[in-house]
């Protein structure tokens, strides 16, 4: 991972210096352009929630949105978990952003 905190951050609030599959990834979403290692089993060329706060609108996180957390983080749900922890991962995730500002 990048040494720059701010780098190990995705855009969502995902600390990546925390995350369970690490070690799956060559780098963090801020460094890879939101193309994290498993984005093309879901059909998409890079993270909807990336391009929407980076490319779209030129935040650094979506903590500058003032729409956090927008319909795209409950969309955007590993098939795999159930509704119950996505909801907790979108809240830890928002609480995350919102102390980063």
């Amino acid at each position: 991972m990048n040494g720059d905190r701010n780098m190990s951050v995705s855009p969502c609030g995902i600390d990546c210096d925390q995350c369970q599959l690490r070690e799956n990834c060559d780098d963090s979403c801020q460094v890879n352009g939101g193309k994290p290692f498993y984005i093309k089993d879901f059909g998409v060329e890079v993270c909807p929630i990336y391009d929407c706060s980076i490319n779209k609108n030129g935040y650094k996180t979506c903590a500058e949105c003032s729409d956090l957390p927008c319909q795209l983080f409950y969309d955007w749900k590993d098939p795999s978990m159930s509704d119950e922890v996505h909801n907790e991962a979108i809240s830890k995730n928002v609480a995350f952003l919102k102390g980063q500002k």
